[in-house]
């Protein structure tokens, strides 16, 4: 079994990107602790986020959703076309956890299916065009919080 873990930093109305961008300011904290919970792990993306970030690329292996079949230049990722694909690919690298990073509609098909959450609430309301999925809150319990400047940690496990 894999556990998938989302991760994302959330505007208080859901914003989570404007033209493949964050619509605020840097926040430090938020980064250091970010690359940090991934770093040991695979993540899961989207093709569009995996280009933004090919300078700095996050996790030990990057599972990238396509509906193109991509070949890449980078010796740590992989291709997968859906949810099922992206997890045997987790599996096959011998991982038992995978990060979830983004964009808004890798969210949106792996909320279904996400174990917890762990959401970098940015304190403000943001233009954007690209936001974090709604849940059910019936089927999540916060099982912890931790205030920052600008923004609250916040972690969520479905009961």
């Amino acid at each position: 079994m894999v556990e998938l873990i989302s991760v994302a930093a959330v505007a208080d109305n859901g914003v989570i990107g404007r033209d493949g961008e964050l619509p605020w300011q840097s926040i430090p904290a938020d980064r250091t602790q970010y690359r940090e919970r991934i770093a040991d792990d695979p993540v899961v993306l989207g093709r569009i986020t995996f280009e933004s970030m090919l300078g700095d690329l996050p996790g030990t292996a990057q599972i990238v959703l396509s509906r193109s079949d991509l070949d890449f230049d980078v010796g740590t990722a992989h291709h997968a076309s859906g949810v099922d694909e992206a997890i045997a690919a987790v599996k096959s690298l011998g991982a038992d956890r995978a990060h979830v990073i983004g964009g808004g509609g890798i969210y949106d098909l792996f909320q279904p299916v996400t174990d917890r959450m762990v959401l970098s609430r940015v304190h403000g309301e943001y233009e954007g065009d690209a936001y974090f999925p709604e849940w059910d809150t019936a089927k999540w319990e916060r099982v912890g919080a931790e205030v920052y400047d600008r923004f609250t940690l916040e972690e969520w496990a479905r009961r």
